[in-house]
């Protein structure tokens, strides 16, 4: 993954934390899952990610 492929998926996370938050704060129930889905998607980017550089890495 290039540094921007991270950074993006790192903004990513970032921006679905602040709208999780927002939601909480808020009493607004579909914000906040929006933001928590937004996050985890980030998250299982940046995993798969890994697992490809992982992998390159060690022949599999």
């Amino acid at each position: 993954m290039t540094i921007m492929g991270k950074a993006t998926d790192k903004a990513k996370q970032v921006k679905g934390a602040v709208k999780e938050t927002a939601g909480r704060l808020t009493g607004n129930p579909k914000r906040e899952a929006q933001g928590h889905i937004e996050k985890l998607e980030a998250k299982a980017r940046e995993s798969v990610a890994k697992v490809r550089k992982h992998r390159r890495k060690h022949g599999e």
